[in-house]
């Protein structure tokens, strides 16, 4: 029996998903005239409606395909991402959106460059933004082309490489033409279809064994060549020293990375006030909840039925495990459906990571930059539409350099990136009165910096079987996740650069100004 189902209906159901969203996201963008308008959506949306929208900016392929597929391959080591990514949602409820949204206006830059010199902070913001963006979309693309290859059976990267431009190219269409208001309702449709699809697959999957997780589990365990060593620590990270430090690595990375990822952070704008903004994070938490339960079943049940080495073998990997299963229980349709959810989650993802690398180049560095606050409306939003393609076209190019590789890793990759640039800078400039613009400098550029050097001379890229260029070695950092280090690193930089450095009293009534806002949200713009 082949494993793709039918293309022509995978494609079609793909199809008509992209033209019907492609029509609502014309529809309510109509009025993208100012930059309010094109970056926060006019901060329209409820509470309830942006919480759909934040878990359908971060329930990405990660999430989808590469959560589901580490549990399918290493079990209980693989569902440990969703328990990172669940906690890390309690990290900005309590930290970081309330003060967020009283303090800024469309993105990081805003908050960061709020009670700081204009120029420079901006400048690094827009750096950090670009540069994680970058990676997490890299993610993204990855795990496009992996289902892509499933799909089409095409098994040749220069195929993948070209379908993967085809979805890269459809991604920026979204963001053209749609801008935050479009963009978020692709991302509330994205999220309520995929919570359906993995709700009923786990609800079938139960019903199939008796409604016993245990039964999933114990024919889990005969499908893998682990066997019941699957159910408990270690498949994956194992029991030495530096497996132990992997782990704890990557931990930190997935629960303080959430809450500083530039596109979750952009969400906080589209509501009217800070009261909404907790509603959004609650909403968002109760359904990541439901939604990595539902992995739990549907990767145990990927292991079940199709079996961990059926799965490595497939063209896409890990990321396999997922439509692989939807294909054993409901043949080519279900297949057709399950992927095109998964291609709409990357679609949308990949929009929203795409309109905040945009929207903090045009915003911060040609507005506030360049054009000194002095831009007109309608050429920021041109210049962000301009970055829009530029930012579409390498997040392509490093998707398909980055095929094949698991992309929830890849994500945590991106998330470590993320915790170093803006987690500490953001709580420093929301809670230290002391804190400065060499503060702000010194812990955005160390924490990116060492990250990135980390990263670059880690496993990840060079030295292993599963490296991005496994047939060259110049690692020396013996980690696959660098966020032990650049993490801690980054708010030692954020203290050393102020204390090492001149108070600004000149700034000490925007510092009041900014703890008022952050408090109790009086002078807020809308």
């Amino acid at each position: 029996m082949p494993t793709t189902g039918n293309p022509v209906l995978n494609l079609s159901v793909f199809a008509v998903f992209v033209l019907i969203t492609l029509y609502i996201v014309y529809r309510v963008s109509s009025r993208n005239v100012t930059a309010s308008d094109y970056y926060a959506a006019g901060s329209s949306f409820t509470g309830a409606q942006n919480g759909v929208a934040l878990s359908g900016d971060f329930l990405s392929a990660a999430s989808f395909l590469g959560i589901s597929g580490g549990i399918a391959a290493h079990g209980y080591d693989g569902f440990l991402y969703s328990v990172g990514w669940v906690v890390a949602w309690l990290v900005g409820l309590l930290l970081i959106a309330e003060g967020l949204r009283n303090t800024g206006r469309f993105t990081v830059g805003d908050v960061l460059a709020f009670r700081m010199k204009q120029r420079p902070v901006r400048a690094a913001a827009a750096n950090a933004t670009l540069v994680i963006s970058f990676f997490y979309m890299i993610a993204q693309m990855a795990g496009a082309g992996g289902l892509i290859a499933l799909l089409l059976n095409v098994s040749s990267k220069w195929g993948q490489a070209l379908l993967i431009a085809v979805v890269g190219m459809v991604m920026v269409l979204y963001v053209l033409v749609g801008g935050m208001k479009g963009t978020t309702w692709v991302q509330i449709i994205k999220a309520v279809l995929l919570l359906l699809c993995v709700t009923l697959m786990s609800v079938f999957l139960l019903g199939k064994f008796g409604f016993s997780l245990s039964a999933i589990m114990q024919q889990a365990t005969e499908n893998n060549k682990l066997g019941e060593a699957v159910l408990d620590p270690g498949a994956k990270y194992g029991f030495s020293t530096m497996s132990k430090l992997d782990f704890v690595s990557l931990a930190l990375s997935l629960v303080l990375g959430i809450a500083s990822l530039p596109h979750v952070l952009m969400r906080f704008y589209t509501v009217p006030n800070a009261a909404e903004a907790r509603r959004s994070v609650v909403w968002a938490t109760w359904t990541m909840v439901i939604f990595y339960l539902c992995t739990l079943v549907i990767g145990f049940g990927a292991m079940a039925l199709v079996g961990s080495e059926t799965i490595a073998a497939a063209p896409g990997g890990e990321n396999s495990a997922a439509p692989l299963l939807a294909f054993r229980i409901g043949g080519a349709v279900l297949l057709g459906v399950v992927s095109a959810v998964a291609f709409a989650t990357i679609l949308a993802v990949v929009a929203g990571l795409t309109l905040a690398a945009s929207a903090s180049f045009a915003h911060d560095v040609y507005a506030n930059v360049i054009k000194r606050g002095n831009a007109e409306p309608r050429k920021e939003i041109r210049v962000a539409r301009l970055t829009a393609v530029v930012v579409g076209v390498l997040s392509i190019l490093g998707g398909i350099a980055a095929n094949g590789q698991n992309v929830a890793f890849l994500v945590s990759l991106a998330l470590a990136l993320a915790a170093s640039a803006n987690l500490s800078t953001i709580l420093f400039t929301i809670f230290w009165r002391r804190f400065n613009t060499t503060g702000t400098l010194w812990s955005i550029y160390g924490g990116l910096g060492s990250c990135l050097v980390l990263i670059i001379f880690s496993p990840v890229m060079s030295g292993a079987k599963t490296s991005i260029f496994p047939d060259v070695d110049f690692a020396w950092f013996p980690l696959g996740n660098p966020g032990l280090v650049s993490i801690p690193f980054s708010f030692l930089c954020g203290f050393l650069g102020t204390m090492f450095s001149n108070p600004e009293p000149e700034k000490a009534d925007l510092t009041a100004e900014m703890e008022v806002r952050a408090i109790a949200g009086i002078g807020t713009k809308a």
